[in-house]
């Protein structure tokens, strides 16, 4: 019989052996990391099934192999084969090169006729409403992107608090939507430099459609420039007496005795935001944000005529009877009142 082997009880390591023992060991590695490293290590690929297309992921192979990394290695960061590397370059166009020339040129004019200013969204709904063709969203934002296609935009800012001190009433409450054309109006003005001088535009836009009922492009600031915008929108819209509320902030020309007494002898019902409160008229500012982005930022105009031409012709050609809103099921307001007045007078 073979001798039974005595194993020593091992002695318990004390305090000072412990800690020096965890300090020459690797801090641990965090799961982010860990999973990291495995998916490189086992091939997963950092783009999803469907979503690494060969011009996009093949250069970047090339580009890693032209810096010293081999080929074996860096294709499997975006998880393609070697063999599908070498053989990229003997490859010809895809089956959907050709219809995605095509759509992208669609894109490319109706981004155009919207002066620069439609995004992907409006640009889709352009080509599903508008033309007639049916494709996704994601793949017109996609399309925009590789042709560089992208629509003109403004920084958010933060919201402000309400100011409760107003002398008059606020029948609005931020609500700004009606049910039928003609029952909200809300009016603002706003003033733009040129190379003669200043240009001021007030407007009456109509809550239920979003559109410019009236406007007046004057040369001056004086009461005159809201009470003519006013008196176009009387005369075209011709609203019923006591159903019409007429909405504005608290600037010096809708306060003023000869505005009031248009809004009085109209039969309107006066409105008024709190003082120094954009949000309490944010329907006529997000308009002039607009305005200003679209048409009146791209160059300084020399004259007065030229500057109220071009805000005339924006409204009147193209934000109006054109330009599409996503508040109005992507039709334009010109088409939303077509399709109420059609559908109202069919029940």
């Amino acid at each position: 019989m073979g001798q039974t082997r005595r194993h020593r009880r091992r002695r318990p390591r004390g305090p000072d052996q412990r800690r020096t023992q965890r300090a020459g060991r690797a801090p641990p590695k965090s799961t982010a990391t860990r999973t990291r490293e495995r998916g490189i290590t086992q091939g997963h690929s950092v783009f999803h099934a469907g979503q690494r297309p060969p011009k996009i992921v093949f250069p970047v192979v090339a580009e890693l192999a032209a810096a010293g990394v081999p080929v074996t290695i860096s294709r499997q960061v975006p998880g393609v084969s070697t063999s599908g590397y070498y053989e990229w370059p003997d490859r010809g166009p895809s089956a959907r090169a050709p219809a995605h020339t095509e759509l992208t040129a669609v894109i490319t004019a109706v981004h155009t006729a919207s002066r620069g200013t439609y995004g992907a969204p409006r640009v889709h709904a352009e080509l599903r409403i508008g033309i007639g063709i049916r494709l996704g969203r994601k793949r017109v934002a996609r399309l925009m992107r590789s042709a560089r296609l992208q629509s003109t935009f403004r920084r958010r800012r933060g919201p402000t608090h309400r100011d409760p001190a107003s002398p008059n009433p606020d029948l609005v409450n931020r609500r700004f939507s009606a049910e039928d054309p003609d029952r909200l109006w809300s009016m603002d003005l706003t003033q733009h430099h040129t190379g003669e001088g200043w240009v001021y535009c007030a407007v009456v836009l109509d809550a239920f459609s979003r559109r410019i009922a009236g406007r007046s492009i004057p040369d001056h600031p004086r009461a005159e420039l809201v009470c003519d915008a006013l008196d176009i929108t009387r005369w075209r819209r011709r609203p019923p007496p006591g159903q019409t509320i007429a909405h504005s902030d608290h600037d010096a020309r809708y306060t003023s005795s000869a505005f009031g007494q248009r809004i009085r002898s109209a039969g309107l019902q006066g409105s008024m935001g709190s003082i120094r409160d954009c949000f309490d008229n944010s329907m006529a500012e997000s308009y002039f944000g607009t305005i200003q982005l679209e048409p009146l930022d791209t160059r300084l105009r020399s004259t007065r005529k030229e500057l109220a031409t071009a805000i005339f012709d924006y409204i009147e050609a193209l934000y109006n009877p054109t330009r599409r809103h996503p508040k109005l099921d992507m039709l334009n307001p010109v088409n939303y009142e077509r399709v109420h007045t059609a559908a109202h007078r069919a029940a």
